[in-house]
């Protein structure tokens, strides 16, 4: 079955009173992209902030009348008619496609994130991760950091983490797969705790992962203390994450910006010493001791 897809460009501004025109002509379903390479860092609580210039994709069914439907969004004046385009989209396996965009991935000497079906060397410690509800799959590079760090580790065994802001639970179940006794997951979004319980049961450490949702409790300390968020956050928390650490325990932050190290940095001195800062492009990673 073939289907028709509608893309134009428009303002942040007018993309409510589009989305609703479209789903009003039988749209199936509306995508929203970045039409400008524009970032958006750090929203406020409660902020769900669009790009500038957007780019919307609309799937239709193939009997759908595109004159009426560009009849309907030409009337909203809302839109350039000049940035319509329609296109037939065969059907495809579409879970299959999204997976195949995907392949395995090496981080220090030993640890693989693979995808679907994929393999990897047999002497590999595997975590076995799809695509899914929650971010991070390891492409990030904040996430990448993190289990590079965690992959060159000499040993896990008998360790007590902590992954702060877990999404999927890649950071957890690798350090589970890395000899890790004990691993906290922690978020404040249940998609977040549902993929990373869902995912520690496909990869066989449900039995030393504890997922658990915001706040953290204030009388567990770990050996190591992982937190992929923002600097923002990272700032706010400090008290609590080195509250977190055992003395002599490991920190390792990451989803802050290399501009943004020493401000970050700085927000646990003189608790933290740090290591010099780990960058991939505009990203960066902390990690030190607490000594105090």
């Amino acid at each position: 079955m073939a289907w028709l897809e509608l893309t134009l460009a428009l303002r942040a501004d007018a993309t409510a009173d589009v989305e609703q025109c479209l789903e009003n002509a039988g749209a199936l379903s509306i995508t929203l992209t970045d039409a400008a390479d524009q970032p958006l860092l750090e929203p406020g609580v409660g902020e769900t902030p669009l790009w500038d210039k957007v780019t919307l994709s609309a799937l239709f069914a193939h009997d759908v009348q595109q004159a009426g439907v560009t009849d309907a969004l030409v009337a909203l004046d809302a839109t350039n008619q000049d940035t319509f385009h329609w296109r037939e989209v065969k059907d495809q396996a579409w879970e299959r496609v999204w997976l195949d965009r995907f392949s395995p991935q090496q981080f220090g000497d030993r640890l693989w994130v693979v995808p679907g079906e994929h393999t990897a060397p047999d002497d590999a410690v595997v975590v076995r991760l799809d695509p899914g509800l929650a971010f991070g799959t390891g492409d990030h590079e904040t996430t990448a950091m993190c289990l590079e760090w965690l992959g060159g580790v000499d040993s896990l065994a008998g360790q007590h983490v902590l992954d702060f802001g877990c999404g999927s639970g890649i950071l957890a179940i690798a350090a589970a797969q890395l000899g890790a006794s004990r691993v906290v997951a922690l978020d404040n979004d249940p998609q977040a705790l549902i993929a990373t319980r869902d995912n520690a049961a496909r990869n066989g450490v449900v039995d030393r992962i504890e997922v658990v949702p915001a706040p953290l409790d204030a009388n567990n300390q770990f050996d190591i203390v992982l937190a992929n968020v923002l600097a923002g956050p990272l700032i706010a928390l400090a008290d609590r994450l080195v509250g977190a650490l055992r003395n002599d325990g490991q920190l390792v932050l990451s989803g802050l910006l290399t501009s943004q190290t020493e401000e970050v940095g700085a927000a646990y001195t003189p608790h933290v010493v740090w290591e010099p800062p780990v960058s991939r492009g505009d990203w960066a990673r902390l990690d030190g001791r607490r000594v105090a």
